[in-house]
């Protein structure tokens, strides 16, 4: 990378970044090997894939495809405004959360500015701050999850972004109501706190906390959300972020016209009223997880909390010699390197057979 003549003429901040890295893909996997029928449990997707009532919207637009979408998402908009309690004012909509991180970072970071994250949080976070030449301050994690002591005391004058996800990926630690109330009490107003909840429709604990309870008494909260897992859109890319009206609006005022495509505005709006997709998909990751669960403590191995969709094990032998294995059995997984878990390993939640497979296949793979 640094070798490469174009950085002399790019962005300074260029240099220091690296690639987010995706989970391999079924089909380069099947290429790779000459192999079929492999499985995928690698990105957090919904094994149920997405809801019918969206396949058949998507079918219904298709015809349309030769005009732009409309840009506010206004079906979409006043149907998720409904459905969780906000003014649709409060709402934007973007490529993916991923989009919308970008868009805060651009907004309110920058050069001379903080951001703030956990060690083991998800990657693009600090990817999007080092874009915008933001300084990144990590907090040390504690038991794999977030140090609210330890993030607070990285809060100065400088600091804009606050990233929390709750639950974390990879790690699946979470907050409480009361730990994660106590400390948006204690971060001053020109800190902004955005809290990630691209899990929340799998969570079912009763003292998991929705984000959107604190709009009210906090104008520096962000929340992030997403149709990519439990409503099974990743592939069409459409996420969506809540706050303060007059946030909002600086926000849509950096955002691209057509970000979110024609069809994953009909898709995300037909997902929202399919309750009985929904309900399927949460009773699949619940036993999924028990599956999981009891499967890799059977096998003797060391897990974090199980949370969301997937659970992160400790494999020995290293987890890049356990992941090629698995491959070569066609079971793809998610190695932790870029995180620093280089002996451990990700799982998402699949069907009842993948994970079935998944366990089998680790099996082998210890014995040997």
């Amino acid at each position: 990378m640094q070798d490469n003549p174009y950085l002399e003429w790019a962005v300074p901040a260029l240099a220091q970044l690296r690639p987010y890295q995706p989970g391999k893909p079924l089909a380069e996997l099947e290429r790779e090997l000459g192999i079929r029928n492999a499985i995928k449990l690698a990105s957090n997707e919904n094994p149920l894939g997405p809801s019918p009532l969206a396949l058949a919207a998507i079918d219904q637009a298709l015809p349309s495809l030769a005009l732009y979408p409309e840009g506010g998402a206004p079906q979409l908009r006043a149907a998720l405004a409904a459905g969780l309690g906000v003014d649709p004012r409060q709402l934007i909509f973007g490529n993916g959360s991923d989009q919308i991180i970008e868009l805060l970072c651009r907004c309110f970071a920058g050069p001379g500015k903080e951001v703030i994250v956990s060690q083991y949080a998800f990657a693009a976070y600090a990817i999007a701050a080092r874009a915008v030449a933001a300084t990144v301050r990590e907090a040390p994690a504690r038991a794999f999850g977030h140090d609210l002591d330890a993030m607070a005391g990285l809060i100065n004058g400088h600091t804009r972004l606050i990233f929390i996800a709750n639950p974390n990926n990879p790690t699946g630690t979470w907050l409480r109501t009361a730990e994660l109330e106590r400390f948006l009490a204690s971060v001053p107003a020109h800190a902004l706190v955005v809290i990630d909840e691209a899990y929340a429709e799998l969570m079912e604990d009763p003292d998991y906390p929705s984000a959107l309870d604190f709009l009210l008494r906090f104008e520096n909260v962000v929340v992030l959300r997403t149709f990519s897992k439990a409503y099974g859109l990743a592939g069409l890319r459409c996420g969506y972020g809540v706050a303060r009206m007059a946030l909002i609006e600086l926000l849509e005022r950096m955002r691209q016209p057509f970000n979110v495509n024609s069809l994953a505005q009909v898709a995300a709006l037909a997902a929202l009223g399919d309750h009985e997709h929904l309900a399927a998909t949460r009773d699949n990751n619940r036993s999924g997880l028990r599956a999981l669960q009891r499967g890799l403590l059977a096998l003797g191995l060391t897990t974090l909390p199980a949370a969301g969709n997937f659970i992160t094990f400790f494999a020995p032998g290293g987890g890049r010699q356990v992941y090629e294995a698995l491959l070569r059995r066609g079971v793809i997984v998610r190695p932790l390197e870029p995180y620093g878990l280089s002996e451990y390993l990700r799982v998402s939640v699949g069907t009842p057979e993948e994970n079935q497979r998944f366990l089998q296949s680790l099996g082998e793979v210890l014995a040997s």
